[in-house]
C-alpha cells in the first residue's frame, strides 16, 4: 500500500500532494528499494523507464475517460514535469528509516505502479525464502516469481498469452519452462483506446509524451526478480522491438532474457527473442 497512488495516505501519495519538501516514514525501504532500482533503469534506459511519467498518464486520461487526444502543445506543457534525474525536477536523501524528497515544483508527481507489482511479488517470494520454502510459485497481476519445482517434480510451466484483443477465453501464444527466475509480460494489445479511427496505446514515450507507435505488441522479460522484470518490460515496450533486442545484448549484466510479439502483415503475429531464451521454450 505504501506506493499505490490509489490510496491517500500512502508514501508514494504524500509525496505527490505536497507542495516543497517531505519526510516520510519508510520502516520496511519498499520506497528506497523502489526508487533506487527506478533510477537505475531511468538512467541504463536513457529515460525509457521513467516512474514520474504520472503527469503524462493523467493528462492523456488512462486513469478516468477521455474525450480526446492531447495535443502537441498540451504535451509539451505536461513535459516540463517529466524528468527523474535527481537533482532537476525533486532530489531524494535516505537517513535511517526516512526518506525526505525535495520538490522544485508541486507538479512534479511519481508513479511507481510500473515496478511495484514486481516489487510485491518480489516481498512474498522472500517472504517464504525465509521460511524455509524450496518450492513456490508467486503470481501478482500477472507478474510472477517460481522457484524449485511444481508438484510433478518439473519446472515451472508459464503460459505466455497470444497478444489478440476480446478473446472470449485464454489463448496461449507459447509456454515457458522455468526455476528459480521472475517473469513479467507487458503489452498494448489489450489497454487502448480508438478516437476518430486511431487507436492509442496506453504505453507512454516518457521522452516524446505521446502513446508508442511501433509494431511490439507484447514483451515478457525474464530476469532474476520481478520488480526489475516488470519494470523492464515497460521499457522495452516504449523503445520497441530491435531496440529491445539490442539492449540485452549489450547489458550482460543486467541478466535478462526477453520474448517480443510483433504484428506483421496481415494480421500475422511475428516472434523474436534475445539469444538464450530458447532455454526457457518447452518442446
Amino acid at each position: 500500500m505504501a506506493l499505490s497512488t490509489y490510496v491517500s495516505e500512502s508514501a508514494i501519495s504524500l509525496i505527490n500532494n505536497s507542495k516543497d519538501s517531505i519526510t516520510i516514514a519508510d520502516n520496511q525501504d519498499l520506497f528506497k528499494d523502489c526508487y533506487q532500482l527506478s533510477a537505475h533503469i531511468y538512467s541504463i534506459t536513457n529515460g525509457a523507464f521513467d516512474p514520474s511519467v504520472f503527469p503524462l498518464v493523467k493528462g492523456w486520461g488512462f486513469m478516468n475517460k477521455m474525450d480526446s487526444p492531447l495535443t502537441k502543445s498540451e504535451v509539451d506543457s505536461i513535459l516540463q514535469f517529466v524528468s527523474f534525474e535527481n537533482n532537476k525536477l525533486h532530489s531524494v536523501s535516505f537517513k535511517g528509516d526516512s526518506v525526505q524528497v525535495v520538490k522544485s515544483d508541486s507538479n512534479f508527481k511519481i508513479d511507481f505502479n510500473a515496478v511495484a507489482q514486481g516489487q510485491s511479488v518480489d516481498l512474498i517470494a522472500s517472504y517464504l525464502d525465509g521460511k524455509g520454502y524450496s518450492n513456490y510459485f508467486v503470481e501478482i497481476g500477472g507478474e510472477l516469481k517460481v522457484k524449485g519445482k511444481n508438484r510433478e517434480g518439473g519446472a515451472w510451466r508459464i503460459g505466455i498469452d497470444a497478444p489478440k484483443e476480446n478473446l472470449s477465453s485464454r489463448e496461449l501464444e507459447n509456454i515457458l519452462s522455468l526455476s528459480n527466475k521472475a517473469v513479467a509480460t507487458s503489452g498494448n494489445y489489450r489497454k487502448f483506446y480508438i478516437k476518430d479511427g486511431k487507436k492509442y496505446a496506453h504505453t507512454l514515450n516518457p521522452r516524446t509524451g505521446f502513446p508508442v507507435q511501433h509494431s511490439l505488441l507484447s514483451v515478457t522479460v525474464v530476469a532474476e526478480d520481478c520488480a526489475t522484470a516488470d519494470a523492464f518490460a515497460t521499457a522495452f515496450m516504449v523503445i520497441g522491438k530491435e531496440a529491445t533486442l539490442n539492449f540485452v545484448k549489450n547489458n550482460p549484466q543486467e541478466n535478462l532474457e526477453v520474448y517480443l510479439l510483433s504484428a506483421g502483415k496481415d494480421g500475422a503475429i511475428i516472434r523474436d527473442m534475445s539469444s538464450d531464451f530458447e532455454k526457457f521454450l518447452t518442446e
